[in-house]
């Protein structure tokens, strides 16, 4: 196999640049998104590069990027926004190549190797997409150029804000092995902290230290990160399509009053299911596995997930499993519930396929699904509660609660995990 053409793009400040966008009156102040600024709890999930200089952190807690930055902009997380622009940033990646594979919803290896004879090499293609996410969508991005995934995704952390960098087969030893060891994908703070004691500080010193003896100290990652270093990955970038940028979309509720009977745990189970399906939909992702968490008035909280036969986004399955799996893990006599959630995990695509099986009938599903879809237009035209369902009169109040949103999304790992 000849040598490859790896992009990674990798979209700066993701969440802060889009708010941006919608805020043009913060464009002179450090802007953070993340957590609860009025409940005062939370992290940073991303901060503007104002921000950055003066010692905000993504993963700071509210009050310490506060205390850091008084002046600090809080906004909440809008996480369907967000998706919306990274789905239109992979449609502008779509017309270089069909091998794109979502690392989060702001960053994506793209392999142009099919595209380089007809667009030019994969410098000038990396301009191209950081010339046309410019401009088509207002934010910019960072770009590494490689041949294998790992030393893209180095250039593209090696200079921000809207940088193209290269790593090719003549340039990694001098741009990528003086880099910090824990610059490498998958030496996080407990693996750096033992290749510090060992005296493995950065990149080149992995490369150079011999594979047996990282195995016996780091286990067969080590022999991961040897290989990494030296720039020996070969791992595919994924076919487009087919699995999506994060592993859940989740909606959860503290509710009203106590919930004392299963019609009540019901009325929530349906009020979240529907919110969870609908952001399934809307976002274009289906899901494998069903989670719900249940916390009672004592605090005790806990979490149970079933994998589903077929992978869904319509609201009645989900509600299903999810009741399935609240009556199989909880008695709701002995102790009242206080807060629900509902999250639909293991995403993938609406263009995944799967084998059908004898017992369900596609044409019901596809009828359920056509009916929900339905449903999300009227509601967008005359409001939310302008349809709802029947088990939702059944108690008014529980089913007017706001289903807040669970705004961690967690990124697929470089494995697929």
């Amino acid at each position: 196999m000849g040598a490859r053409t790896i992009l990674h793009s990798d979209c700066n400040c993701f969440y802060a640049s889009v708010e941006h966008l919608h805020h043009p009156e913060l464009r002179e102040k450090p802007v953070a998104v993340g957590g609860d600024p009025e409940a005062r709890h939370g992290i940073v999930l991303t901060a503007d590069y104002m921000a950055k200089r003066r010692g905000v952190k993504t993963g700071m807690a509210l009050w310490q990027a506060r205390q850091v930055c008084p002046e600090l902009v809080f906004l909440p997380p809008r996480m369907d926004l967000y998706l919306r622009f990274s789905r239109m940033a992979r449609e502008i990646y779509a017309d270089y190549t069909d091998r794109q594979e979502p690392f989060g919803c702001d960053e994506c290896w793209l392999d142009v190797s099919e595209s380089v004879d007809i667009r030019g090499d994969g410098l000038h293609i990396a301009q191209e997409i950081s010339d046309r996410i410019k401009k088509e969508l207002g934010i910019t991005v960072s770009i590494g150029v490689s041949y294998n995934k790992i030393f893209a995704k180095l250039g593209s952390d090696y200079k921000k804000p809207d940088a193209i960098t290269t790593m090719g087969q003549d340039e990694y030893k001098l741009k990528a092995w003086p880099l910090p060891a824990s610059d490498l994908l998958y030496v996080g703070h407990s693996t750096e902290k033992k290749l510090t004691r060992l005296g493995i500080l950065t990149i080149g010193d992995i490369a150079q230290t011999e594979p047996a003896l990282l195995e016996s100290w780091l286990g067969k990652m080590g022999l991961v990160l040897w290989t990494f270093a030296n720039g020996l990955d070969n791992s595919p970038v994924s076919i487009e399509n087919v699995r999506a940028p994060i592993k859940s979309i989740g909606n959860s509720v503290t509710t009203p009053r106590d919930l004392i009977t299963d019609q009540d745990v019901k009325i929530i189970l349906y009020v979240l299911a529907e919110s969870v399906a609908a952001r399934l939909r809307d976002n274009g992702f289906r899901c494998l596995v069903v989670e719900i968490s249940l916390r009672d008035n004592g605090l005790f909280s806990f979490t149970r997930q079933r994998k589903i036969d077929h992978a869904t986004n319509i609201s009645g399955e989900i509600a299903e499993v999810a009741y399935q799996l609240y009556k199989e893990n909880y008695n709701i006599d002995n102790k009242p519930l206080r807060s629900i959630g509902v999250r639909g995990c293991s995403l993938v695509t609406e263009n995944y396929w799967e084998q059908l099986d004898l017992f369900s009938s596609a044409e019901q599903r596809e009828k359920k699904l056509k009916m929900e879809r339905a449903v999300d237009e009227v509601r967008r035209r005359f409001g939310f509660y302008s349809l709802q369902r029947g088990i939702m009169h059944l108690d008014e109040n529980l089913s007017a609660v706001n289903a807040r949103e669970d705004h961690i999304v967690h990124p697929r790992g470089y494995f697929g995990q």
